[in-house]
């Protein structure tokens, strides 16, 4: 009995000592002062995500509550964060004092499953050695490396479409299309692999694109309590990526790399250069590493960029006098370069530059970027205080669709991006790819993908819409990524 008793004791210290805790969570920002969104038990303010799509509900929250203070509370389930609704905090955070903000936060454990060892997930000095290794990765040297892979690629793109227009009646789901062009240059640029998923829908490299976002290897909670508790779930090593995920990238890449070492294998692309890493001895990579470095390639690479196209041919497709501007535009400097794309011609294309900058504005494909104190951090002329430890969300989407800052939001206007109308900004004011020490590494790589694809794709068709294109689109909720319900179907003729 009295064995019993010790036992119920112990049981009841530690629910008690567990309610407590989840009551210090749930009143953080009240017992600071700082304004905040009254969260609901254990869901925090995420209940509205599974009504809308994130980036909605972030909007909400932002207007709601921005001009109160430099940032307000926020819960994400049960973690309190810091939500930036001010640009000169977001600078000090992104750039200013970016070596108190260096860590991103994201769940990792490197030993059970290599793959979440990438350079977005990875904090701390590990980060740092990660990004000193791959900091020659994208230069502009290597994208006129890898330029002429990427072109023959959106050619075989054009021809397809092509083939499709001449077959059909000219409606065309162009998402889908432009997925499967991402995923053959990403296969071909970071495996150097032909993965033809343009010309074969069941290519395996496409199956397993669809299912890095489909697939979850644990349920929604699990995989909040995995970022709030990532010590815990480490130590006891759970994994993040799915198994045949992982299986599959792995597989991939070893068998990549011993072909290629052995038949001494050399192709223009990102495999040669990690290989090139792997060689060096003082930039050192193991086979685990290529293969988490290769696995955000191709994850934050075909989706990312396809996304933007289909959003870009949409929003030209709406706004045919913008799309007949940007034809022009190509097409004249198609003729002054004798008709051929090269890296420095598309440089050119500033008109083509200011449309796709447009669409990153109006759909940022990741709403919000994530950094975490590493020590308390005082707000100049405020009493306000992020403290060590506390994760702000930078809400980059209801920045860029802040009427304040970009009259009339829902407009595309793509000269919102000339330099006049840049410098009169706050240059935290536009921020898809990030900014600071910790920016998108591959952005250079992404815009080369979008650029060619679009030039390729306007220089030949016309995009209009029909009776099935979605007026206004609409997203899929519950989903951290802009990504529409259905497809995105336009009208595509030969250019006359």
């Amino acid at each position: 009995m009295e064995a019993f008793e010790i036992v119920f004791a112990l049981i009841v210290c530690a629910l008690s000592y567990v309610a407590y805790k989840l009551y210090q969570l749930q009143t953080y920002w009240k017992s600071r002062g700082v304004p905040y969104v009254q969260p609901k038990f254990m869901v925090g303010n995420m209940t509205e995500t599974a009504k809308k799509p994130y980036f909605m509900h972030y909007r909400e929250v932002y207007e709601k509550l921005k001009g109160k203070s430099p940032f307000v509370g926020f819960y994400f389930f049960l973690m309190p964060f810091a939500f930036i609704t001010d640009l000169e905090l977001v600078k000090s955070i992104l750039i200013k004092d970016f070596n108190n903000f260096v860590d991103r936060g994201m769940y990792t454990n490197e030993k059970d499953d290599p793959l979440t060892g990438h350079l977005f997930s990875v904090d701390g000095d590990r980060w740092r050695v990660m990004r000193h290794k791959l900091s020659t990765t994208f230069t502009s040297g290597k994208m006129k490396f890898m330029f002429p892979t990427v072109s023959e690629v959106s050619k075989q793109l054009s021809a397809v479409l092509s083939s499709t227009v001449e077959k059909s009646d000219s409606i065309v789901e162009i998402k889908e299309l432009l997925s499967k062009y991402t995923t053959d240059v990403i296969g071909r640029c970071a495996f150097g692999i032909d993965c033809n998923s343009l010309k074969n829908p069941n290519a395996e490299f496409r199956l397993r694109g669809k299912q890095i976002f489909s697939d979850h290897r644990h349920n929604a909670f699990i995989e909040a309590m995995m970022f709030t508790f990532p010590n815990f779930f480490r130590k006891i090593g759970v994994k993040f990526t799915p198994q045949h995920v992982s299986d599959f990238f792995l597989g991939a890449v070893r068998e990549t790399v011993a072909f290629r070492e052995k038949n001494n294998v050399v192709k223009n692309d990102f495999m040669n250069i990690l290989m090139e890493l792997k060689k060096n001895k003082e930039t050192s990579l193991t086979i685990e590493e290529i293969a988490a470095q290769c696995f955000l390639f191709f994850a934050a690479g075909f989706e990312t960029s396809s996304s933007t196209m289909g959003f870009c041919l949409y929003e030209l497709a709406l706004n045919q006098d913008i799309q007949e501007k940007a034809r022009t535009e190509i097409l004249e400097i198609f003729e002054k370069h004798k008709g051929e794309l090269t890296y420095e011609s598309m440089k050119e294309m500033r008109y083509l530059e200011q449309c796709v900058k447009e669409t990153l504005r109006k759909y940022a494909i990741l709403p919000h970027l994530q950094r975490v104190a590493l020590k308390d951090y005082k707000i100049e002329n405020f009493d306000l205080t992020i403290e060590k430890g506390t994760v702000c969300m930078i809400p980059i989407d209801s920045i860029m669709n802040d009427c304040d800052i970009y009259p009339n939001p829902e407009t595309f206007n793509p000269d919102r991006f000339s330099q006049e109308e840049i410098q009169n900004r706050h240059p935290m004011a536009w921020l898809p790819f990030g900014d600071g020490p910790r920016n998108c590494v591959g952005l250079r790589f992404g815009k080369m993908q979008t650029y060619i694809g679009l030039i390729d794709l306007l220089s030949k068709f016309q995009f209009s819409v029909c009776g099935r294109t979605a007026m206004p689109l609409e997203f899929e909720t519950g989903n951290i990524f802009f990504s529409t319900k259905s497809g995105i179907y336009l009208k595509v003729e030969n250019v006359k």
